[in-house]
């Protein structure tokens, strides 16, 4: 069996060596030598030949390799997919540009919570003492020690305490030390060679201005973070470390445009649509390539990311929830008054999802590509049921991470709750754990609407391009059709 020769291949000449037509495939802009198989193994690995052993009665060669790790589109597609993102794209880098804030606004410190001057200090030395003699009473409390306040008194009275020497290493007061008295019932104690956190109050008398406020953990996190970034770089080798540095840009996107943006007043919910959108296209394209394929993932999550925004913002304003639950968002309220905290709350919403989302879509749309390839026959309808029969059991695994995920983070708060014996109807209603509920249920809508979404979309794509006007026997990206007989065989991508 032939295949019918395409233009841009030239009649075979037995005279030429055996990388001639490579040669010839770069003249006519065609991918060189290293997507054409496997060399070593012969010509029939990288060619159909006929099965008389010759090149078929015109002296031409059906190549049975793929371009690169996806088989391109037609350019009508390619077109119609740039006239999409290719706007959207210039949107987000317009937003980006007009509302960039160019920096948090300053504000003078409250002292309260995380709004404290902080130094770094070292524990020089600790002694044990007596509690009655640093205690301000020194009478054996009488009160009901069954209680956890008559507990701990006793402790105080009756217990050993410390005394430990903190010496202040960085701003103007660097080399100064102070003591502080730890109690027995405390959960942080201090040990000699310890690094710890100290608030700094200037108003107060000198002897209280330093105090411990928490252990300096840089050293384990910074170690814990080497050993996740050699092992996402060991195990994904290139595109582990395209993925870190697409997580580098988006902590740098975060902290330097979506964060202060926020501060300076604006509406929080474009804000987090514009970040995300931006982190979005950099992660997918970068960590991806710049191709079809990514295209369509990137179309799904958009898509999706939309209707998380529309259903969050109907959900929660229907259900009056204000975002303004704990003392740190109310410190925030107070600092800056002008942040909508319901709208800050949507944007929390936003940016969660999106991580699963990019997760997901890719997910479906590398699942559609590949069925097609291994069966180019296969329609439209048949790639998004056997698309969709992969999605659910993303769907299922995917749903279960974020319940636990936001089981796990409001753990302690659940524990409340149960010591209180409240009923599930009263935990559900109160504010501060409907905020969860809200959130954790509209982003799995929005994941669970991506699957399908993404899968049709893909499945439209890959379909449209296969049936597209093209050479008889040509592949999608141009190249004759492959042999089926023969030595000649497809490489696996």
């Amino acid at each position: 069996m032939t295949t019918p020769q395409h233009p841009p291949f030239p009649p075979h000449d037995p005279h030429r060596g055996p990388h001639a037509e490579e040669g010839a495939d770069r003249g006519a802009g065609h991918v060189p030598a290293s997507a054409h198989g496997h060399h070593g193994q012969g010509d029939g690995a990288g060619h159909g030949h006929g099965a008389g052993g010759g090149h078929g009665a015109s002296g031409g060669h059906g190549h049975s390799h793929s371009h690169g790790p996806a088989a391109p589109v037609s350019r009508h597609l390619r077109k119609v997919i740039a006239a999409i993102l290719i706007p959207f794209t210039a949107a987000v880098l317009v937003g980006l540009a007009v509302l960039w804030p160019g920096g948090a606004p300053p504000h003078e410190r409250t002292g309260v919570g995380f709004d404290r001057q902080t130094q770094q200090a070292t524990v020089t030395k600790v002694v044990e003492l007596s509690c009655q003699s640093v205690n301000a009473s020194g009478s054996t409390p009488t009160g009901d020690t069954s209680t956890a306040e008559g507990s701990s008194a006793v402790q105080q009275a009756n217990g050993d305490c410390k005394r430990a020497t903190i010496r202040v290493d960085t701003g103007k007061d660097t080399g100064r030390t102070f003591d502080e008295v730890v109690q027995p019932d405390q959960s942080r104690q201090l040990h000699e060679g310890q690094k710890v956190v100290v608030a700094y109050e200037p108003s107060a008398p000198r002897d209280l201005q330093y105090s411990v406020t928490d252990i300096n953990r840089r050293l384990p996190l910074a170690l814990l973070a080497g050993i996740f970034a050699l092992a996402v770089v060991v195990v994904g080798r290139l595109r582990g470390l395209m993925a870190l540095i697409s997580l580098a840009i988006s902590f740098l996107l975060l902290n330097f445009f979506i964060l202060p943006a926020i501060l300076q007043g604006s509406n929080p919910l474009v804000v987090a649509v514009i970040g995300s959108s931006a982190i979005m296209l950099i992660a997918l394209y970068l960590c991806h390539g710049l191709s079809a394929r990514t295209s369509v993932a990137v179309l799904g999550t958009l898509i999706s990311l939309l209707l998380i925004g529309v259903l969050g913002s109907l959900f929660i304003g229907w259900a009056a929830l204000t975002g303004n639950t704990d003392d740190n968002t109310g410190l925030i309220h107070g600092l800056y008054p002008s942040i909508d905290m319901s709208g800050l709350l949507l944007a929390g919403v936003i940016i969660g999802s999106l991580g699963v989302l990019d997760d997901v879509t890719v997910t479906q749309t590398s699942a559609v590509w590949e069925l097609h390839e291994a069966n180019p026959t296969m329609g439209r309808r048949g790639l998004y049921r056997a698309g969709i029969r992969i999605g659910r059991d993303h769907i299922a695994s995917v749903v279960n991470t974020l319940v636990l995920a936001y089981a796990g983070a409001a753990l302690p708060l659940l524990l409340l709750f149960s010591i209180a014996q409240s009923g599930v109807g009263t935990v559900a209603n109160s504010e501060l754990v409907a905020e969860e509920i809200v959130r954790t249920l509209v982003g799995s809508i929005g994941l669970v609407a991506s699957v399908p979404v993404t899968t049709a979309l893909a499945a439209l794509v890959v379909s449209a391009d296969r049936t597209a006007a093209r050479p008889a026997g040509a592949t999608p990206g141009g190249d004759a059709a492959p042999v089926r007989g023969g030595r000649g065989r497809r490489r696996k991508r």
